[in-house]
This record gives structure tokens, sequence and C-alpha cells, in this order.
């Protein structure tokens, strides 16, 4: 099997952040990874790009871990609320979507939060309460609810 070396341009769970370079399967990095836009190849004139990614990471990302303490602080008092169109049933039309919840944190008086933070443990698709995660920094994730109702 060989590997690639590519550059992440977005986060991938478990693989890396943006900026990173790392190695993977082949077959990974040209069908999934390259086609997404989750990364490019890697090329001697690459570090560049690596340079530029790191620091506009830098400059959107939580500095500290009391900046991220105090935001965990802030959601984990929220309380987070969704009309969803659903059915009798309590069965939703689709799914709750990390965007969706992004946007009623936001909409709750909550810090704007990017959607690729939002951590879904199994897809939303019923009403009532449901736990989420937010990764605000690599060691600090807040857990709140999320209270979907029928709309």
């Amino acid at each position: 099997m060989s590997t690639t070396k590519i550059i992440l341009t977005h986060e991938v769970s478990g693989l890396g952040a943006a900026g990173d370079v790392v190695e993977v399967k082949g077959g990974y990095a040209r069908n999934f990874l390259v086609p997404r836009g989750f990364a490019i190849q890697w090329t001697k004139g690459g570090q560049k790009d690596v340079d530029a990614i790191k620091r506009a990471r830098r400059i959107h990302e939580i500095q500290t871990l009391e900046q991220a303490n105090e935001l965990k602080a802030q959601l984990e008092g929220l309380k987070v609320r969704l009309a969803v169109r659903a059915g009798d049933t309590g069965r939703l039309f689709g799914s709750v979507t990390p965007g969706d919840i992004a946007e009623a944190i936001k909409a709750a008086g909550g810090p704007v939060v990017d959607k690729r933070k939002v951590e879904v443990a199994s897809a939303i698709k019923t009403t009532g309460a449901h736990k989420v995660s937010v990764k605000l920094h690599p060691e600090v994730s807040a857990d709140l609810e999320v209270a979907v109702s029928a709309a």
C-alpha cells in the first residue's frame, strides 16, 4: 500500500487540523480528502500554503485555555431550543444538522460557533432533549442540551 503526503485545509476528525502535513493511504487522499476540499497534495512549494493556513487558523481559533473555559461556561448555561417540522409521532422530516445547532446557539444569545466544531453522537431525528458537544479547544469541549420541538 502506498501512502501520500497531503496538507489538510480543514480539520478532519482523527487525522489532524488545518495546516497539518500528514501521510494517508493514496486512495483515501485521491478519492475522499482532495475532491471534497479537505486537503491538497503536498509539494515543496506547498509549505507556503501550510504557513498561510496556520496563520489563518491562529487568528480564528480560541487562543488560550482560559478563553475556552469561559466559552464553555457560557455555552453550558444556554437554553438552546430548535423548532423543526415533525410528524404526529415526534419523528422529524429529515434530521437536525450541526449547522442547525450552531445557528440555534447563536439565536439563543450564545457565541458564534463553527458548525464543524459541533459534534452530535447520533443523528437527531426525533423531538425531545438531545446531548451535543462543542469542541472549543483540543482540551476543552462544552456539553449542552438541545431541546428539539415540532414547529
